[in-house]
């Protein structure tokens, strides 16, 4: 039998069920889903969806409860996170204005992606992917390319977070594409989402793994200022740039400045 954990939180824990039920779910659920689901009796269901809508974590409509952008605007206030952000926003505006198309940063959380911030294509019209945008990492460019520039051990854990999610996926396939990635330094492929749309899709590498995927959906039409290729390399060359700027660099005894490869 497992051990128990020495202390208890209840309340807390049914909280947290509650999110993460959420969170996974494909859409709005209402309060006898999340009674069932959870195997709790929909009066503790009921005072545990007053606080967390109280205090902005969920929110009711006529459909059901939902998140709101409450937990990954907390997330969004960690150092790391942060930093990058603030790092790679202008490149990125760099290659919507190059390129004439959006761009978008994603990385890893869980067994999804999360999209953390994002450039609109300039003039007047484009296609953009929203912030806080979440999709299985293995089901698209921005999620494979962080599941896949990882230590083997890292990579083990997420997939195995993958497999946790019960849904069936031909790993041998996921894993061939994967190597192709590593191979590439990178992909194009064919939006899983929309028509018409190709993801191209790098990683920004530090300490030789990814510590977020850059991603352009490029839409070919009057408005795109750069053909496919040319585009990819232009997303190639920013994410260097943004490694580069996040890579720590300290001065040698004789003053000569050299970068240092971080694993943190």
């Amino acid at each position: 039998m497992a051990d128990k954990s020495r202390y208890q939180a209840p309340a807390l824990t049914k909280g947290l069920e509650i999110l993460e039920m959420l969170a996974s779910a494909a859409g709005p659920l209402n309060m006898s889903d999340i009674s069932i689901a959870l195997g709790r009796s929909v009066s503790e269901i009921f005072r545990m969806l007053q606080v967390l809508e109280e205090h902005h974590y969920i929110t009711r409509g006529d459909d059901g409860y939902r998140l709101t952008n409450r937990l990954f605007a907390v997330s969004m206030g960690q150092p790391p996170v942060r930093d990058l952000v603030s790092t790679a926003l202008p490149t990125m505006h760099d290659v919507a204005r190059n390129t004439g198309q959006s761009c978008h940063m994603a990385v890893a959380s869980g067994a999804e992606m999360v999209v953390i911030t994002g450039v609109e294509a300039p003039g007047l019209s484009g296609f953009a992917v929203r912030v806080g945008y979440r999709r299985p990492l293995y089901s698209s460019a921005s999620g494979r390319i962080p599941l896949d520039f990882q230590p083997s051990e890292a990579r083990r854990a997420m997939l195995e977070e993958i497999r946790l999610t019960s849904v069936a996926i031909d790993e041998a396939a996921l894993v061939a594409q994967l190597n192709r990635l590593v191979a590439d330094g990178g992909g194009a492929t064919a939006s899983p989402v929309l028509t018409g749309i190709t993801d191209l899709s790098v990683p920004i590498l530090t300490a030789g793994f990814a510590r977020a995927a850059l991603t352009v959906p490029f839409v070919d039409g009057p408005a795109s200022r750069l053909t496919l290729t040319a585009s990819q390399n232009v997303l190639r060359t920013a994410a260097a740039a943004i490694a580069g700027q996040l890579t720590p660099v300290v001065r040698d005894g004789a003053g000569a400045i050299q970068q240092v490869e971080s694993a943190a």
